[in-house]
């Protein structure tokens, strides 16, 4: 199975900030220690997240490729398309008129988008009509079940 992308969007950049409370400090993944008392400041997660707003774009993610990589399906892909792509970024690519989600590589000197799970075959990219639709910079998905991004 291949991943299948469906595009959610356009980034409103004339829509209302909505800030999150951003809590100082930074929690351990280790063992547990106790949460600092005060809140740092609040968060505008489209601030930190988007930095080209007029060229950014949600795409959800559907299939297995790039598991590897984190990226699961059902998750909410962030795609800036003014991002210049460059060898090792994830990338949203047209190849002979279908969109893919893989990886831009080289193999040898040719251009190859590689998926991040060893069941795909790389894809060469060589001799074949190609566009990028942009760099994909975060991916959401949900920790919690039942909650859906």
């Amino acid at each position: 199975m291949s991943l299948h992308l469906t595009n959610l969007g356009r980034v409103d950049q004339f829509a209302p900030a909505l800030s999150i409370p951003l809590v100082a400090g930074f929690v351990r993944t280790g063992f547990p220690s106790p949460a600092d008392d005060y809140l740092e400041g609040e968060l505008d997660l489209v601030d930190h997240l988007i930095q080209h707003p007029s060229a950014t774009y949600f795409l959800r993610a559907k299939g297995t490729s790039m598991e590897g990589v984190g990226i699961y399906d059902g998750d909410l892909l962030i795609v800036d398309r003014s991002v210049e792509p460059k060898p090792g970024h994830i990338v949203i690519m047209s190849v002979d008129g279908e969109l893919t989600c893989k990886k831009l590589s080289t193999i040898g000197n040719r251009p190859y988008l590689i998926a991040a799970n060893p069941e795909f075959r790389p894809i060469p990219l060589y001799g074949k009509e190609c566009q990028v639709w942009g760099v994909v910079t975060h991916n959401i998905h949900s920790l919690a079940p039942g909650f859906a991004v």
